[in-house]
C-alpha cells in the first residue's frame, strides 16, 4: 500500500504502467500466462487526491504483438480513456484526467474485442481517490482483488494452462482467487495485525463476470464504504462487490487469534478466494472464553426428547 496523501491542495500525478507479459503459477505446478500492468496482477494500487490531475504513461513493448488500454472507473472522459490510450506494441501513450469524485475505483485493460480476456488474464487494479479531506488514520490498510481464471484445465491441473473463451463466456471458473493467485494471502504470506488496531481494507472486485460476496469469519465489519463510494454502513457481516466494483471496509478486532476472510459464495473459497488475518495480542476472556470444557456426551438418542439447553 502507498502512503495516504498528505496533500491540501491539488497536484498532478504521473501514472506509469507498462503491459508485460509474465509466466506465473496459479497455484503450484500450475502456469498460466498472466497479461499485467508492472509485471503484477493485481497492478499498483494508484492513490491519488480529490482535484489531482492523472498523467498516464502506458507503454506497451515491441514484442507484446497486441495493442493495449485502460479504462479508469475513476475518470470522466469518453469509455474511460479507453480509446484515447489505445496503445500499439512499441508505443507510449500520454494522456490526463481530473479526478471529480472521491472513492475506491477499479482500473483495467479496455481493448476492444476482447476487454474481458485481458481482464481474465490479469490485466486490472484500483485507484484510491481521497477526499480532499483525507481519510481517518487508520494502523494497518490492506489491498485486495479478487477475480476468476478460466483455464482449458480442470482444478489444480499441473502444467501449463491457457485461457478457455468458452468457459468465461459461461462463466465456469476454474479458479476464483484473491490478488492474482491461490494461497496469496496465507501461511507465511497471511495479514498481520493486532489487536485494538483500526484495520482498513480496500478490496475490488475484477471479475470478469462473478460479484463477491466478501466475508470475514469472526468479526463484523465497523465500517463499510459500500461499493467504495461516500455511503456508509455499519456492523455488516458480508458486502457485496459487484464485478468491477470495489468497497472500502474497516475493523477493529479485540481477541487475538487466525481470522479468515474468503468469499461467502462458499464453493469459491475452495477455489482460491481465502485468506487468513493474524490478530496478535493479549487474550480477552470477557470477550470470548476459548474452550472451557470437553467432556462425554452420553445421551444414546439425540433425536429424541430434544433439550435447547437455553437459559434465561
Amino acid at each position: 500500500m502507498p502512503k495516504p496523501v498528505n496533500r491540501t491542495t491539488p497536484a498532478n500525478v504521473v501514472v506509469k504502467l507498462e503491459a508485460a507479459d509474465r509466466m506465473m503459477e496459479i497455484m503450484p505446478g500450475v502456469k498460466f500466462k498472466y497479461w499485467t500492468f508492472n509485471g503484477s496482477t493485481p497492478a499498483p494500487f494508484i492513490r491519488v487526491r480529490e482535484g489531482d490531475t492523472v498523467e498516464v504513461h502506458l507503454s506497451n513493448p515491441i514484442n507484446s504483438g497486441l495493442p493495449h488500454s485502460l479504462d479508469f472507473h475513476a475518470s470522466a472522459a469518453p469509455d474511460g480513456t479507453a480509446m484515447v490510450s489505445s496503445t500499439k506494441p512499441g508505443r507510449t501513450t500520454v494522456y490526463r484526467f481530473k479526478t471529480l469524485s472521491s472513492g475506491l475505483y477499479v482500473y483495467h485493460c479496455a481493448s476492444i474485442p476482447g476487454a474481458g480476456t485481458h481482464i481474465g488474464k490479469g490485466m486490472f487494479g484500483l485507484m484510491l481517490v481521497e477526499p480532499k479531506e483525507g481519510f481517518p488514520p487508520a494502523d494497518k490498510e490492506f489491498y485486495i482483488m479478487q477475480n476468476e481464471f478460466y483455464t482449458n484445465g480442470s482444478f489444480g491441473e499441473q502444467g501449463l494452462q491457457v485461457f478457455s473463451t468458452e468457459k468465461a463466456a459461461y462463466e465456469l471458473p476454474d479458479y476464483v482467487v484473491f490478488n492474482g493467485h491461490y494461497g496469496s494471502m496465507q501461511g507465511e504470506k497471511a495479514l498481520k495485525a493486532k489487536v485494538g488496531e483500526k484495520i482498513r481494507f480496500y478490496v475490488g472486485n475484477a471479475g470478469p463476470n462473478k460479484a463477491s460476496s466478501f466475508h470475514l469469519i469472526g468479526k463484523t465489519f465497523d465500517t463499510v464504504y459500500v461499493e467504495g463510494g461516500t455511503l456508509q454502513n455499519h456492523n455488516v457481516q458480508t458486502t457485496l462487490i459487484p464485478s468491477g466494483g470495489a468497497m472500502i471496509s474497516e475493523v477493529t478486532i479485540p481477541v487475538p487469534g487466525q481470522y479468515s476472510f474468503i468469499d461467502h459464495s462458499i464453493f469459491r473459497a475452495d477455489k482460491g478466494a481465502r485468506g487468513t488475518l493474524m490478530i496478535e495480542g493479549d487474550e480477552n476472556p470477557e470477550i470470548f472464553s476459548g474452550k472451557l470444557r470437553d467432556e462425554p456426551y452420553d445421551k444414546r438418542n439425540p433425536d429424541s426428547d430434544i433439550d435447547t439447553g437455553f437459559k434465561h
